[in-house]
């Protein structure tokens, strides 16, 4: 209902505008065109005014209408993050009162000095020291922001500190694959031409020895809380984006090329939907950057655990090599017997048989 009333309000008022126009154009015709030039400024000048102040209050009432729909009611979940966070203040801080200032002058401007009789307008063609002023101000303000960017950026793509979890991010249209090192703690080799969908999905070289341990998820990615994790991103097809919106983070994923960025959670899954009083809520992992028709659709989720958790969900999964080689899986494997043992338990078995047949 609220909706239908404000779209009411805003087309009686693009009536309204219109009423005043036609009236202006039948009072112009009686008045003569100097007069009719007149009254047209003056009314065009209180239209400006009534717009400034009508803006304004649009501004503000937006920002109360929808800041709480938005990520920063919560803040960041990650440390990192909060740097971004604290950066993007200051850039609507700095931005805000410059466009608040400038348009209020703007539209004050166009009122107080419309045209009016015996009013001569001033001829100002240049000043140096104004357009210095207007210059280098605005350089030096966008050159610290951009150093304080830079800053941030450097923070989280810089070498991860060595306790960091490693996790390889890979993008495929149109979904995410992960894979966590094995016990050896390394992450194992791998080739594009090996990629197989059905048993192979990162083309994991299998002779070689690390990449024998190493687990492998799709969709679903686990993480600790306070814990570094540093992700290691590609791509196995066209260009994708990891947008990580809760951890204010995002990284290109890039075919052949690895990019990596590392942050640290702050909340576990399960305290955010506490804070966000959402019993659905998640972390999610998103593609910041069209890749095909199916982009919409290319998200994935971020499981922020306790250390604990972690572990227990670690022991509940098996290396992808027996995925391609489910044979070798030690639980499927049958244990052997020598023959040679067989053959001495058979002749046992017989002469007893034949003992007992004497008796």
């Amino acid at each position: 209902m609220t909706m239908y009333l404000v779209i009411a309000v805003v087309i009686l008022f693009f009536v309204v505008i219109f009423q005043i126009a036609k009236a202006s154009e039948y009072v112009a015709v009686l008045k003569g065109e100097k007069n009719s030039k007149l009254q047209s400024n003056k009314i065009n000048g209180f239209l400006m005014v009534v717009f400034l102040v009508l803006g304004l209050i649009g501004v503000w009432y937006c920002n109360e209408l929808l800041f709480p729909k938005t990520l920063f009611r919560f803040g960041s979940a990650s440390v990192q993050g909060e740097k971004v966070d604290s950066m993007l203040w200051v850039t609507i801080a700095v931005t805000g009162s410059v466009f608040i200032a400038t348009q209020i002058l703007l539209f004050w401007f166009a009122y107080k000095y419309q045209e009016k009789p015996g009013k001569k307008v001033f001829y100002f063609p240049h000043n140096t020291n104004l357009e210095l002023l207007w210059t280098v101000v605005p350089a030096i303000v966008l050159t610290v922001l951009v150093v304080i960017g830079l800053r941030n950026w450097f923070s989280f793509t810089s070498e991860a500190p060595k306790d960091a979890m490693v996790i390889e991010v890979t993008g495929k249209q149109f979904g995410w694959i992960f894979r966590y090192p094995g016990a050896d703690n390394q992450l194992g080799k791998k080739y594009y031409k090996n990629i197989d969908n059905a048993s192979n999905s990162l083309g994991l070289v299998w002779d070689d020895k690390m990449s024998q341990d190493d687990i492998v998820t799709e969709q679903t990615v686990y993480i600790v809380k306070d814990k570094p994790c540093k992700f290691i991103i590609g791509s196995r097809d066209v260009i994708h984006d990891v947008g990580l919106s809760q951890f204010r983070m995002k990284m290109d994923a890039v075919p052949g090329i690895p990019t990596t960025m590392w942050f640290t959670p702050k909340y576990t899954t399960k305290e955010m939907q506490e804070r966000t009083g959402n019993p659905n809520f998640a972390y999610e992992i998103s593609c910041d950057q069209m890749c095909g028709n199916g982009h919409y659709s290319m998200k994935g989720i971020i499981q922020v655990v306790t250390q604990s958790e972690y572990d227990e969900w670690m022991a509940k999964q098996k290396p992808y090599y027996y995925t391609a080689f489910p044979d070798k899986e030690p639980s499927n494997s049958k244990p052997s017997v020598d023959s040679t043992k067989k053959v001495v338990v058979f002749k046992e078995i017989s002469n007893t048989q034949k003992s007992n047949s004497k008796i």
